[in-house]
């Protein structure tokens, strides 16, 4: 088995130009970056929270301005559920 095929063993077939070196340094730190920002956007819950309410509001928006009775019968239809548990739990 040679060395190459062993796992963990560094990649030597690599560039050996020092700028070419230098240049896939600096590509990785690129991607690198670009990944940290992806998991730190994907961890911050409280803005992923704020963006999707903004999208559900805008979504319900243009929904309203394309069929207004539907979005009004949709509320009265979440109403009637509310009042109804709200009375469902206050017999209980």
């Amino acid at each position: 088995m040679n060395a190459a095929a062993r796992p963990g063993t560094p990649d030597v077939s690599g560039p050996t130009d020092p700028d070419a070196i230098r240049a896939q340094i600096e590509a990785t730190r690129e991607q690198l970056g670009r990944t940290v920002d992806e998991l730190a956007q994907r961890l911050d819950v409280p803005s992923r929270t704020k963006e999707s309410a903004l999208r559900a509001r805008d979504t319900v928006v243009e929904t309203y301005r394309e069929s207004p009775p539907a979005v009004l019968g949709a509320a009265a239809v979440l109403l009637a559920v509310v009042v109804g548990i709200v009375v469902w739990r206050k017999q209980r």
